[in-house]
């Protein structure tokens, strides 16, 4: 075992006294095992993050129902994703779900689906910066930095289920929770400036209305509150309507 094994197993172990029974049916295997994915979050490979985004669109897309070929969403968002499939250097796959919800999302693995709840109340060209917006997310990493800080609390969790002999595995228990951690939580103020600003330079280059950006987050401002992330962003729609209209 390395000295850098034995300080995590120290950390990881912090806490636990000697006299405690639960000690005497502790794995250390499947603890030292969790600490080795600890250190492994800070460091996973792009193949790691890709695999780890694959099984959470295919869970998504299995819990939603997706607009298909035929379907006049499906129709709308293939037209409007039309060239798309490869942009800037990112592999893209952009669908829309049939819930009337209004949201988008996006992950590190270049999935994007927009709501039909969010198609509903946008032009054409709004829908364009909210996908412009989201390829800003997946072009700044954002999502990618989200899944390695939840991968260590996964780790960590890991460790201390390990002691009823259960390890919490991906592909299974954990999808739901790192979905709500890593996509659907709530952007920092930085991070969603970053993203319309790469939805600004999208528009731009791709000689869409600029102004959608405005009138797009000028809606969202209308719409209020309602839990989506997209209704809860911070800062606020307007702020953000007020900042791309300077870029306009």
């Amino acid at each position: 075992m390395k000295r850098r094994d034995f300080v995590l197993l120290g950390t990881l172990m912090s806490g636990v006294s000697a006299v405690n029974p639960v000690l005497a049916q502790f794995n250390f295997g499947k603890v030292l095992e969790a600490g080795k994915t600890l250190m492994e979050s800070e460091t996973l490979s792009d193949a790691d993050l890709k695999s780890y985004f694959d099984q959470m669109a295919a869970d998504s897309d299995a819990k939603n129902k997706l607009a298909g070929p035929k379907d006049a969403y499906g129709k709308r968002i293939a037209k409007l994703a039309k060239g798309l499939d490869s942009y800037d250097g990112l592999k893209l796959d952009i669908k829309a779900y049939l819930t009337p919800e209004v949201n988008a999302f996006a992950m590190a693995n270049g999935t994007i689906r927009v709501y039909s709840g969010l198609m509903d109340k946008f032009t054409d060209d709004e829908i364009r910066y909210v996908i412009g917006h989201e390829i800003g997310h997946v072009k700044a990493g954002h999502t990618k930095s989200r899944i390695q800080t939840a991968m260590r609390t996964s780790a960590l969790r890991s460790a201390v289920a390990s002691t009823g002999g259960k390890t919490a595995q991906l592909a299974e228990s954990q999808l739901g929770d790192l979905f709500e951690q890593v996509v659907r939580a709530q952007h920092s103020q930085a991070n969603e400036n970053e993203a319309d600003d790469l939805a600004m330079q999208f528009m731009k280059s791709q000689r869409y209305p600029a102004a959608a950006c405005v009138t797009a987050l000028e809606k969202l401002d209308a719409l209020g509150g309602g839990g989506a992330s997209w209704l809860s962003t911070h800062p606020s729609p307007k702020a953000r309507a007020e900042r791309m209209r300077a870029q306009v």
